[in-house]
C-alpha cells in the first residue's frame, strides 16, 4: 500500500468531529445511520492507528473490530489523542464489526447499538432519525 501511513480514504470534510475505522465496509456501515459524520478508513489497522489528526479535530470516535489488530490499533489512538488533547470515544459493534452489525441486525439495531455510546451533543447532530 506503499505511501500511506498516516492517511487514510476520506468520507466527508472533517471539522471538529470524525469517526476512523480499519475498513472501508466498516466505516460506510456507519454512514447509513449518521451520513453527515465525517468519516475516514484507515484500510488497515496499522495505518488506523497511525493517522494524522487533522488541526481542527477535537473529538474522534474510532470504530473497534472485535480483533487484537482492532484492539491494538484502539490502544494506539487513544494514547495519541490524549498526547493531542483530543477526545476519544470506542464505537464498538455487538458482532465482528459494524458491517456485521448493519447486515445482520439492521439500521435499527445499529443505531440502538451507537446511541449510548456517542457523546450527548453528536446524538442529535449526526444520528440520522429512525424513518418508518
Amino acid at each position: 500500500m506503499g505511501d500511506l501511513l498516516g492517511n487514510a480514504v476520506r468520507f466527508g470534510p472533517v471539522s471538529d468531529v470524525l469517526a476512523a475505522g480499519e475498513g472501508i465496509e466498516t466505516v460506510l456501515s456507519l454512514r447509513e445511520v449518521m451520513p453527515d459524520l465525517p468519516l475516514a478508513a484507515g484500510l488497515s489497522s496499522v495505518h488506523l492507528a497511525a493517522m494524522a489528526f487533522p488541526p481542527t479535530l477535537r473529538r474522534l470516535y474510532v470504530l473497534r473490530d472485535d480483533d487484537p489488530a482492532g484492539d491494538h490499533a484502539v490502544a494506539t489512538l487513544m494514547a495519541r489523542t490524549q498526547e493531542a488533547g483530543i477526545e476519544c470515544l470506542v464505537l464498538s459493534p455487538r458482532l465482528a464489526d459494524f458491517n456485521d452489525d448493519l447486515r445482520y441486525l439492521g439500521r435499527g439495531a445499529m443505531r440502538a447499538i451507537l446511541h449510548p455510546q456517542l457523546a450527548p451533543q453528536d446524538v442529535a447532530r449526526f444520528l440520522q432519525p429512525v424513518t418508518h
